[in-house]
């Protein structure tokens, strides 16, 4: 024991710091990253004093194991690793009644000077979000015990992994490299218990493959017009980089990081990756990376509103996937606005989202109606009718909103409950996915108008109401600011004129806030009046009645 310690005193300049004045030494000289094709004499082992509260570790410092919980497991390797060096890790025991998985990574901070009792409860997005730490979460369907994960970086910063035998897959980037760096694992989630084993280098097929894993051969759609996906990913160029984010090993686009092979199923295959969260949230949301947003430990009043970065093109379908704790499913809010959020201050993002339709924008909100768990998919376009129609793990839920689609629309959602994080899959532009759009009502037909936007000038079925949705003043009177009375499209053959619960009355009353038009006002103000009062069409909760007039 003596001269093991003795050994790592002289390899790295100074011993590990020990005992309570440990953190008041100046900082040593660091091993420097040695050049590809050199490995350290010393083995590679587990941190001995920085580590999370709940982190035990035998006597050799190569297994480790949570004793309890599902967090505070985070832990260090006892020397800098070389570029191209891989940390080998098999996984010794998984606890399958958690979500989540093993987060690898590298920091740049000497564990030695971390205080043991600061680390946080999680690696993401706790240690991410500080200056010298890289981590991702590993696919839970590759935690399974007995694998071996394989994890480097390469001289560009590139961090890959690799599961068993198999091709190396692209995990982050960004890595400095031109600093020493230490291996962070955190013993998160499904993975109870690690064992290091014994570091090797790259060998040279995986640091130039010919081309991905015969597996993932026959997955990708090869495309003459678009030579990126012939490409390995260790043959990168500098400039290659920034095309990363569309490179697929699979044969639907699943961007960086998102490699549950589960999902290709329930997406298009191909997705545009240009959309992503915008820079203004709320104050209780974190972004992990453009495309993924965290929710922060946070209780009480939360604001955890976050946008598009841009708005939404027409017919345009946006995927989400939204992860959850297990204890009780989530829930989401989500709608579009003609506000730019680039106006907003966090500071003006409210905690409930519906108090937002008393700005002077356009805001429309809803709540997904159905219990959201981990690993959920969710799809949102707005059709060229201004139908918001939305599906759920690939099956459609129908129209959700009717909105005004004059204007530009940004897509904004709010995490409620035990949603956790919410990423930007992508988003694929094609003809409407209206979907079967169930009626709720027997007195349901296709005459009925069933939306309120603003569009073009033509007077048919689809033609729209020239009605303005914005209220400055109080939700239950989103018109008093206009007193000018809205016109109404002429009549034609095909529009029923006849309120759908009395069958005699003319039609013109607007339900607030989804905008169907299909009573009469005598029958609206029975309708809202009534306990749990909802619309006939979409069984929305009615917020008020509108009384409409027909221009002459």
């Amino acid at each position: 024991g003596q001269g093991h310690s003795l050994s790592l005193h002289y390899s790295l300049n100074g011993p590990f710091p020990a005992g309570p004045h440990r953190y008041h030494h100046k900082p040593k000289r660091c091993l420097p990253i040695q050049p590809c094709g050199n490995l350290s004499s010393f083995p590679l082992l587990f941190h001995p004093s920085t580590k999370g509260s709940q982190i035990v570790m035998d006597m050799s410092q190569r297994t480790v194991k949570r004793q309890a919980s599902f967090c505070n497991a985070i832990t260090f390797s006892n020397r800098p690793i070389a570029v191209y060096e891989q940390v080998r890790l098999k996984i010794t025991k998984k606890q399958c009644c958690w979500s989540g998985a093993l987060r690898l990574g590298f920091t740049s901070k000497d564990p030695s000077r971390i205080n043991p009792d600061t680390l946080p409860k999680y690696a993401c997005p706790d240690l991410v979000s500080q200056s010298g730490f890289w981590a991702k979460a590993l696919p839970e369907e590759l935690s399974n015990e007995g694998n071996v994960i394989s994890f480097w970086v390469d001289k560009k910063g590139r961090v890959f992994y690799r599961i068993n035998d198999s091709s190396p897959i692209l995990f982050f980037s960004g890595v400095h490299v031109s600093e020493p760096l230490w291996a962070l694992i955190d013993v998160y989630g499904l993975t109870r218990g690690v064992q290091l084993l014994d570091s090797e280098m790259v060998p040279l097929d995986c640091l130039r493959p010919r081309s991905l894993a015969s597996a993932h051969q026959t997955a990708i759609q090869r495309s003459s017009g678009d030579p990126r996906l012939s490409v390995s990913l260790c043959d990168l160029n500098d400039e290659d980089e920034e095309q990363l984010h569309p490179l697929s090993s699979s044969s639907c686009h699943v961007p960086q990081n998102s490699q549950n092979s589960q999902q290709c199923s329930l997406l298009p295959s191909h997705l545009d990756n240009d959309l992503h969260f915008h820079s203004v949230h709320g104050i209780h949301v974190t972004m992990l990376d453009k495309h993924t947003v965290a929710r922060l430990d946070h209780r009480g009043d939360e604001r955890t509103l976050v946008f598009t970065s841009r708005p939404m093109h027409c017919s345009e379908t946006v995927f989400v996937k939204v992860k959850a704790g297990v204890s009780r499913p989530g829930s989401l809010s989500y709608g579009v606005t003609s506000c730019d959020p680039a106006t907003l201050r966090p500071i003006d993002l409210p905690s409930n989202p519906e108090s937002l339709v008393d700005r002077k924008e356009f805001w429309a909100v809803r709540r997904v109606a159905m219990p959201l768990h981990s690993g959920d998919i969710l799809g949102f376009v707005v059709n060229a009718e201004g139908e918001v129609m939305m599906s759920h793990n690939g099956v459609s839920a129908g129209m959700q909103l009717c909105v005004d689609n004059s204007r530009p629309l940004w897509m904004f959602f709010g995490l409620h409950g035990t949603i956790t994080q919410l990423r930007i899959l992508g988003s694929s532009q094609h003809p409407d996915l209206r979907g079967p759009s169930v009626p709720s009502s027997p007195s349901f037909t296709p005459n009925t108008p069933t939306m309120l936007c603003s569009g073009n000038s033509e007077s048919n079925l689809n033609t729209p109401l020239n009605i303005n949705l914005n209220s400055s003043t109080t939700p239950s009177s989103p018109f008093s600011n206009h007193p000018e009375s809205p016109t109404f499209p002429s009549c034609s053959s095909s529009w029923s004129d006849e309120c759908t619960i009395c069958y005699e009355n003319a039609v013109d009353t607007v339900l607030y806030a989804c905008g169907h038009m299909c009573l009469c006002y005598a029958c609206g103000l029975k309708l809202k009046k009534m306990a749990n009062a909802c619309c006939p069409i979409c069984r929305r909760t009615i917020k008020d009645i509108i009384k409409t007039y027909r221009s002459t």
